[in-house]
């Protein structure tokens, strides 16, 4: 029988090894994992309370974080046209190249098989979800796999929404995803 301690436990160390990467540079690992969460994130799920909700921080704790992401030149803050007071977060180009450096975990990934990496991926996937559903927290998930998105010629259209997306978009996380 798998001890599953000793699993969550290698998830947790793994998680740590990553982590602990982050700290290239300016950027500390509370930051790195913001920046990534913008960079694939859509329009819709910029805001500071769904980056927290994302990662499972404080409010207060990301909206520091993001702050200091703006100050170091790697996100942008955008106030919405409608709510003055409702922000938002645009990776930079200097973001986005940060956010695509990889960490450890990337090479010994590709050392993995494709299958094998299909196969963790499909099974940590589904660990993650049924983590979230016993916490109560958001499922987050790729636009076009979600019960609300509807394909176009150009990308494709959010019926929960009411909006038009782009074909870019549809590949991105969204925060309001009902899995299909």
């Amino acid at each position: 029988m798998i001890d599953i301690d000793r699993i969550r436990s290698l998830v947790n160390r793994l998680a740590r090894l990553d982590a602990g990467a982050g700290w290239e540079g300016d950027i500390n690992p509370a930051q790195r994992a913001a920046l990534d969460y913008l960079a694939r994130a859509n329009r819709f799920s910029r805001s500071p309370s769904v980056v927290a909700d994302y990662l499972g921080s404080t409010r207060g704790t990301v909206s520091q974080t993001l702050k200091s992401l703006a100050r170091k030149g790697l996100v942008a803050e955008e106030r919405s046209t409608g709510d003055r007071r409702s922000i938002s977060y645009r990776v930079t180009a200097a973001g986005l190249h940060e956010a695509s450096r990889p960490g450890p975990l990337v090479d010994a990934l590709a050392e993995i098989r494709e299958p094998d990496r299909l196969a963790l991926a499909n099974d940590l996937e589904g660990l993650l979800r049924r983590a979230v559903r016993s916490g109560g927290n958001k499922p987050f998930g790729i636009c076009r796999n979600c019960l609300h998105f509807r394909p176009g010629d150009k990308g494709g259209f959010c019926s929960l929404l009411s909006l038009p997306l782009e074909a870019e978009e549809t590949l991105k996380i969204c925060h309001e995803q009902e899995p299909a």
